[in-house]
């Protein structure tokens, strides 16, 4: 199995809901649920790794409060050497609606000051040579995306395939962060987008042409996934052909950390070096029962094996 890393946002999510209807100003509403997790992109795709038992590795960095020491203790000896910044840690409280959605409300905090120093200080790039990095938070992570052309070179001297997977922008996808992920995209050999943040980037409104529109400027070889939620996913690969693998029909019960879920299964699969349509049904079963269930059950190691074989 190919090494597997992930670099990008760990931060603290605050679940409360459902809500509905949105409370008026100055009211106060009671919920029926709550949950303090571990959030963030790269969080969230450490989380399902460790239910898959996946081996890999995770470069972050933690606020200097007693959420970061308890992000710490959540990955153990993973985390013992991620810096430490004076800021507090970053929070994201999210609001879920009955109808599966969600809205957040982040504070800065410590995701700004995650630096490309930070990364090389807890990834060994011989050890991931030949494997896939998950690239994520970019929009959260500041010091560190400026630094990505650095981070791009470091990953090409030890043969590591970057993964793309930037979030959506706090301010939007105006035509400067549009540049900024083209940009980007250019350096990487996978696109992990869903369909939404797909069909802006490229400017088309029909997600498989938008798809090929974003490979056409990325290395060559490259491959794009959409994400598309209870349509499944498609993914556009080398040989340009499309896969369309559709979703299973499941009791929608959180969709928070989705997209991140299905990203680590994907990559999971790909690590094991199965064809394209095995790690699409992978990520999407794995995904499928995440959001279905409560507390959150990822399937285990069983349960993904027979995901990746049952489109082989």
């Amino acid at each position: 199995m190919r090494p597997l890393a992930v670099i990008g946002n760990v931060n603290v999510d605050l679940i409360v809901g459902p809500v509905a209807p949105w409370p008026k100003a100055g009211t106060e509403t009671v919920v029926d649920h709550d949950d303090l997790r571990v959030g963030g992109q790269a969080g969230n795709t450490a989380l399902a790794w460790q239910a898959l038992e996946i081996d890999f590795e995770i470069a972050a960095n933690l606020g200097d409060d007693q959420f970061g020491r308890w992000l710490r203790e959540a990955f153990g000896p993973r985390a013992e050497r991620w810096p430490v910044r004076p800021e507090g840690t970053t929070l994201s409280v999210g609001m879920t609606h009955p109808d599966g959605e969600r809205t957040f409300f982040t504070t800065r905090g410590h995701l700004p000051r995650f630096s490309l120093a930070d990364v090389l200080a807890v990834l060994d790039g011989g050890r991931l040579s030949g494997g896939y990095a998950l690239l994520c938070g970019s929009f959260l992570t500041d010091d560190l995306a400026h630094d990505y052309d650095a981070f791009f070179d470091w990953a090409d001297t030890h043969r590591i395939a970057v993964v793309l997977d930037t979030g959506w922008p706090i301010d939007g996808w105006t035509p400067a962060n549009c540049i900024a992920a083209r940009r980007w995209l250019s350096r990487c050999e996978l696109a992990l987008f869903n369909e939404v943040e797909t069909t802006t980037l490229a400017g088309l409104e029909n997600p498989a042409e938008a798809a090929r529109k974003i490979r056409d400027g990325m290395k060559k070889g490259a491959t794009v996934v959409v994400k598309r939620g209870p349509d499944g996913a498609i993914a556009i690969g080398a040989d340009d052909q499309l896969i369309d693998v559709p979703a299973p029909g499941v009791n929608v019960v959180d969709t928070i950390g989705a997209g991140d879920v299905f990203n680590a299964a994907f990559l999971a699969a790909l690590a094991q070096e199965r064809p394209l349509t095995g790690c699409l049904s992978a990520a999407i079963q794995v995904a499928s029962r995440a959001i279905s269930t409560l507390p959150r059950d990822y399937g285990g190691r069983m349960f993904f094996e027979e995901a990746i074989n049952e489109r082989a």
